[in-house]
Parts: structure tokens; C-alpha cells; sequence
């Protein structure tokens, strides 16, 4: 059976400009020390740099991986909901948001669940990969989201502290696996729920 195993993260903290910051690298650090035991063949990341440095970090723990850029993984908002749908602690954040905007944005969604929500082309026998994908915490609520076969708006409340580790599987003629969900185990105390709002902190 063709299954396809991804690790998904959120990128390092990072600074307003997007340049992680000494936490980030810290995060990025454990993030590829948990990851080292695994077979991992590729390390995919969004073009934006943060994401772009939290791989490269990731990488030096998986030599034998690959390295690229995925531009599917780019931060991107999904899918905006319909007004007469929209919870109303979010009116706020798409006010204004234009319906070309949020085209596009779905568009980039879809094209990421085709490229990645997948365990691959029928044919491949018994073939397993592992891939890392490093990207941000609205496509990785988007790719949840997709997995649990959820109403698009349910991405909305999905949150991924950076450097948490997120594993979906995928298996050829069977639906996909949330192995867990912004695992935080790796990181140390001090390292850990950046990125969450403070009222989301617990």
C-alpha cells in the first residue's frame, strides 16, 4: 500500500521583518533533532524566509533529505466564509477583504491539498515517504482541516505554535490520519506556545 507519511511545522518565531530570532533557531534546532531518527527523504518550505531558515536548520539533523521551496506552502488564508456564515468573532479580521483576494487564497488551498493531501499515484506497491513540510499556521490548519473532512470555516480556529509538530499519513484507498496535532513535546517550557494569541495560551 502507497502511504505517505507528512511532518508538518510551523516556522521558528520570527521578528516583525521575518527573520527568526534566536528563539526560532532554538525551536527549529529541537524540531530537527526530534525529526533525525526518522527516514525523511524531503524537507519542503514556503518561499518566505522565516520558513526558508527554520528548513535549513531542520536540515542539518537530515542530511539525506532534500531541500526545496513549495509555493503551495506560502502563508495564505484559505478560505474566507460567506458573511451570513461567518463566526462572529472573526467578522472583524476579513472586513474589508476583497472576494478576488479571497479567490485566489482558495485557489492556493486547493492547490496545496492536491500537491501534498495525498499518498501519491496508484502503482507505487508498498512505497512509504516521509516528508517534512515547513510552512505556517493557516495552511497547516487547512491541511487538518481537509484530513478531518471538516466545513472549510473550521480551518478558523486551528491554531500551531511555532515549531510544533503536526503528522498527517496518508494511505492509498483509505482516508488520511491525524497522527497528532501541534505536538509540543520537544520543545523546553520556555520554548514553547509562541505564536498563539496570550489568550490562547493556557
Amino acid at each position: 500500500m502507497t502511504t505517505r507519511h507528512l511532518y508538518i511545522a510551523r516556522h521558528g518565531a520570527a521578528d516583525p521583518f521575518g527573520t527568526l530570532t534566536e528563539t526560532g533557531r532554538r525551536q527549529a534546532e529541537l524540531l530537527g533533532e526530534r525529526l533525525a531518527s526518522l527516514p525523511i527523504s524531503a524537507i519542503w518550505h514556503s518561499p518566505l524566509p522565516r520558513a526558508a531558515a527554520t528548513a535549513r536548520e531542520v536540515a542539518r539533523h537530515l542530511p539525506a533529505a532534500t531541500v526545496a521551496e513549495a509555493a503551495e506552502l506560502i502563508d495564505n488564508i484559505p478560505y474566507v466564509p460567506p458573511g451570513d456564515t461567518m463566526p462572529p468573532g472573526w467578522a472583524g479580521f476579513f472586513d474589508g477583504y476583497a472576494e478576488a483576494d479571497a479567490a485566489a487564497g482558495r485557489r492556493t488551498a486547493d492547490t496545496l491539498t492536491e500537491r501534498f493531501a495525498t499518498a501519491g499515484p496508484a502503482g507505487q506497491g508498498t512505497a512509504e515517504r516521509h516528508e517534512v513540510l515547513i510552512t505556517h499556521d493557516y495552511p497547516i490548519a487547512w491541511l487538518v482541516r481537509h484530513a478531518l473532512e471538516s466545513p472549510p470555516a473550521r480551518w478558523l480556529d486551528l491554531t500551531s505554535a511555532n515549531a510544533a509538530l503536526t503528522v498527517l499519513t496518508y494511505r492509498a484507498g483509505a482516508a488520511p490520519t491525524v497522527m497528532m496535532f501541534n505536538d509540543m513535546s520537544h520543545l523546553s517550557d520556555d520554548l514553547r506556545w509562541t505564536g498563539f494569541r496570550p489568550a490562547l495560551r493556557p
